[in-house]
């Protein structure tokens, strides 16, 4: 499918909020199973909720840094990133990144992240980074960094219900 990458709206933030929740539902899920339901409920009890909140309070405050891919016949949004860019050291960060789950599979997360690290070398950034879970639910965004040439620095994190 062809689409299109454009500046972010607030028009776009309904249908942004929709896809990532469905796009991060089984990110969710896969984080409930491995860290067990007592566990995942204590740190993310509402998460839909929250996930919400946080996607909203970033993309107002992020405008400038956000980007949408749109569906070329509907209009749709389909995915959408976000940067962070860091002048001080020169290092951006794809700090949210999400495609619709109708829609994956189609290169559009891999044209999300070349667009993302085109701006962050258009912008003097040196060199750019990303985070993602290492659990079978963030499998496929691994698979998308990995292709995109980025190196994984793994990091153990370890929970314990009290």
């Amino acid at each position: 499918m062809e689409f299109k990458i454009e500046t972010y709206t607030p028009d776009d933030l309904d249908c942004v909020l929709r896809l990532s929740l469905r796009a991060w539902a089984p990110v969710f899920s896969s984080l409930k199973e491995v860290l067990g339901s007592a566990v995942f409920e204590e740190l993310y009890p509402h998460w839909p909720l929250t996930q919400a909140e946080t996607i909203e309070a970033t993309c107002l405050a992020k405008q400038d840094s956000t980007w949408v891919a749109k569906h070329p016949d509907s209009g749709a949004v389909v995915g959408f990133v976000v940067l962070k860019l860091n002048e001080e050291n020169n290092v951006g960060e794809i700090y949210m990144l999400a495609v619709d789950p109708k829609h994956q599979g189609q290169g559009i997360g891999t044209a999300l992240t070349h667009f993302a690290l085109d701006i962050m070398k258009s912008r003097g950034m040196k060199t750019a980074m990303v985070e993602t879970g290492g659990d079978p639910g963030h499998e496929p965004a691994r698979a998308t960094y990995e292709k995109a040439g980025f190196t994984v620095l793994p990091i153990a994190r370890y929970f314990k219900r009290l």
